[in-house]
């Protein structure tokens, strides 16, 4: 890999793995430790400067914004996990069947996906919000809604060229079923592509989730969020312009280090790109 991946590849590929791992590193830590008690409201301690004991200050309720931080690390971590995970199962497994049967259960598959591409993430959180309530498991099956469909036409699109490579029409022709050669030869031979994909997922849900918590449609209070600290952050731009630079700072952070993680495993699986480069 190293000789297939120009210098640029490689070290986007590493500094978005750094990323990432900076971003996972915060989420589990803050699962044992935090600094301070991310919940508990201190009025005396509102609007601290960053000192030796609140790393990055106190917000307007005189919460440590490192702990918030961490553990809103942690929570955007979760929801791009499950959701990520939930919508690429149903959808790879939706697309590997759609490609293996064809006919009238391919179609059926992709015009479902079409359907599924119609309905944004945002106006399904608020559609489950209005049934059920805000809450983290609204937004982790409104996210994964719109994941599903991009799986299901990522693993039906590279499934269509296995299918047509020699060890697949042996097998077919063996007498081997073609649920078992989806998964012992199509599934194996697409999983880079569905790697590269869900990475580039992971940027595209931690964005959702942060987006459904500034709507309060996400992670309910007193339970910190990146996207309820930018809301609440809002008010005070001009008083304390840092409660909404952290936030949106660790936002940044984790989108860009999955994109250019996804981007240096593509390059890193695919070696034509990698050369043209």
């Amino acid at each position: 890999m190293g000789r297939l991946l120009p210098v640029a590849g490689r070290a986007g590929l590493m500094l978005g793995g750094v990323l990432v791992a900076l971003v996972f590193l915060a989420a589990g830590v803050s699962l044992v430790w935090t600094p301070h008690d991310p919940t508990v409201i201190v009025v005396t301690a509102r609007f601290q400067p960053p000192s030796a004991e609140h790393w990055l200050g106190t917000d307007q309720l005189g919460r440590d914004v490192a702990s918030m931080l961490m553990v809103g690390a942690r929570h955007s971590v979760t929801v791009a996990l499950l959701a990520v995970g939930i919508g690429g199962s149903i959808g790879t497994a939706l697309g590997l069947a759609a490609s293996a049967i064809g006919g009238w259960v391919e179609e059926a598959v992709m015009r479902i996906a079409d359907i599924g591409f119609a309905f944004p993430a945002l106006l399904f959180a608020i559609m489950l919000s209005a049934i059920y309530g805000p809450s983290l498991s609204n937004a982790v099956a409104a996210i994964a809604f719109i994941n599903a469909p991009i799986f299901a036409r990522v693993a039906r699109g590279s499934s269509a060229l296995i299918w047509r490579l020699d060890y697949a029409m042996a097998a077919r022709a063996a007498g081997r079923s073609r649920a078992a050669i989806a998964l012992a030869h199509v599934l194996p031979n697409i999983s880079a592509v569905l790697l590269v994909q869900a990475t580039i997922e992971f940027a595209v849900a931690i964005l959702a989730e942060a987006a459904l918590s500034y709507l309060g449609l996400g992670v309910q209070p007193p339970t910190p969020s990146w996207g309820r600290m930018l809301s609440e952050a809002q008010t005070l731009l001009f008083l304390e312009p840092m409660l909404a630079i952290w936030p949106g700072l660790c936002i940044v952070v984790a989108v860009i280090g999955f994109n250019m993680l996804g981007d240096g495993l593509r390059d890193a699986t695919d070696p034509r790109l990698a050369r043209a480069r």
